[in-house]
Formats: structure tokens, C-alpha cells, sequence
């Protein structure tokens, strides 16, 4: 390691990962690029509060989520423009994938300010480089609408698409997914990943229905990475 780091760069917004689950999913640059900057946007002040509690550290928080983010960007973008170093955070992995972020970025860099990544955990890369299915090309999806006619007209769609489908869903409508991909995703590989990095971390293997048999069987807590295999054969390696 560098024996003196270069201190952080006046006028940036950094966009710092945080933690899915083990608070060990934490980088150093991460921790030394919250202890340095002048301000941390969060999604919930609260929950990147004891956060930073946990580390030690103390900075100034201001909230950022979905229904103020261009609101909070014209500030951020004030701070950037006094020299102030801002760090960007969500409540658990990489800001702006399927989280808050993306109008912030766009905006700061509209403005002319400069954005530098800190990465770092997130539950996308994490469950799939474990699931066992195909790595080499994937679509990331995210959340599906929750109106059950476009959920069905999107699940539709990505039947053509190649590759390995990733998704995020919350643990009150998993059940409700496995049930739509068994009936148009019935004979592909599924696998569900929950409390990614935590003490009771799970991965499930098997086709749609064998899974939602499963989940029916159990409570599930925090949001679910489901991943389905793609249609084609399997590629020489």
C-alpha cells in the first residue's frame, strides 16, 4: 500500500459503497474518504448514522432519497462549488443501482464537477459470481413494476434476451415472481440469494416452481438477488 495517500480532491462527489450485510464489506478508501469529506449524502441519515458510529466516524449528513434527490442535488452542487468534498451513499451497496444516485451524478456532472467512484460491495456482483450460473454475459434488471400487467409484458420480453437475468425483489413479492417465472421461465435454472454476506446468507437452486414450494415453507427477511439461467446451451468454457 501507498505509504501516503493523496488527500482528497476539493469540488468532487464520491461515490462511496457501503456495507450489504457484514459491516466487514467496507474498504479502507471508503472509510478514509468518509472520515475526509465535509459532508455525507445518505439515503436515511439514520441508518448510514450508525454507520458511521460504528467506525468512529463524525461528519455533517444530509439526506438524499428518491423523492428529493434534484432538490438535494442543487445543494450538493453549491457545496462542490465552495471546494467541499461530498460523499454519496445508499443504505447498503453501490449508490444508483436500484438506488438513489443516478440524478445526482447526472446533475453534478452537468454542472461540471467532478465524480469519482469508491467502490465497493454490491449484492449484484456478490450473488452472481456464486450462483453457479453463466458469468460471461448477464443483464441486470432490477426491480420489476409492480403493476402485474407490465411485470408480465417485462418478464416477456427478456425471454429473447441471452445471457444470465438478474433481478431484485423484496421478500413480500418474491413469491409472487417465482410464480410468474415458472410460467414463462419453466424448465431455466433459478437461483434466489438472501442475507448476502450476513451470518444466515442463503443460496437456493433449482427451476421456479421447485423454489417457490420453498419460499412458501419460509419467512424471508431483506431483499432477494434472483438470478435466471439463460436459455441456450451451455458455452464451452
Amino acid at each position: 500500500m501507498e505509504k501516503s495517500l493523496p488527500p482528497l480532491t476539493p469540488g468532487t462527489l464520491y461515490l462511496v459503497a457501503t456495507p450489504i450485510g457484514n459491516l466487514e464489506d467496507i474498504t479502507l478508501r471508503a472509510l478514509r474518504t468518509l472520515k475526509e469529506c465535509d459532508a455525507v449524502a445518505a439515503e436515511d441519515t439514520r441508518h448510514t448514522g450508525q454507520l458511521l458510529k460504528h467506525f468512529g466516524i463524525t461528519r455533517p449528513l444530509l439526506s438524499c432519497f428518491r423523492f428529493n434527490e434534484a432538490r438535494r442535488s442543487e445543494e450538493i452542487i453549491a457545496r462542490l462549488g465552495r471546494g467541499e468534498k461530498v460523499a454519496l451513499v445508499t443504505d447498503a451497496g453501490s449508490p444508483g443501482i436500484s438506488d438513489p444516485g443516478e440524478r445526482v451524478v447526472k446533475a453534478v456532472l452537468i454542472a461540471g464537477y467532478r465524480v469519482e467512484p469508491v467502490p465497493g460491495a454490491c449484492a449484484l456482483v456478490t450473488a452472481l459470481t456464486a450462483s453457479g450460473l453463466p458469468t460471461d454475459e448477464f443483464h441486470f434488471i432490477g426491480f420489476l413494476p409492480h403493476k402485474p400487467a407490465q411485470r408480465r409484458k417485462r418478464l416477456e420480453a427478456l425471454k429473447s434476451v441471452p445471457g444470465t437475468l438478474v433481478l431484485y425483489e423484496s421478500p413480500y413479492r418474491v413469491g409472487r415472481l417465482l410464480a410468474e417465472l415458472s410460467d414463462i421461465f419453466a424448465d431455466r435454472p433459478v437461483v434466489l440469494a438472501r442475507e448476502l454476506t450476513k451470518k444466515f446468507e442463503e443460496f437456493l437452486r433449482g427451476t421456479a416452481a421447485e423454489l417457490l414450494e420453498a419460499a412458501n415453507q419460509s419467512a424471508s427477511k431483506g431483499e432477494f438477488v434472483v438470478m435466471v439461467g439463460d436459455s441456450r446451451p451451455e458455452r464451452p468454457q
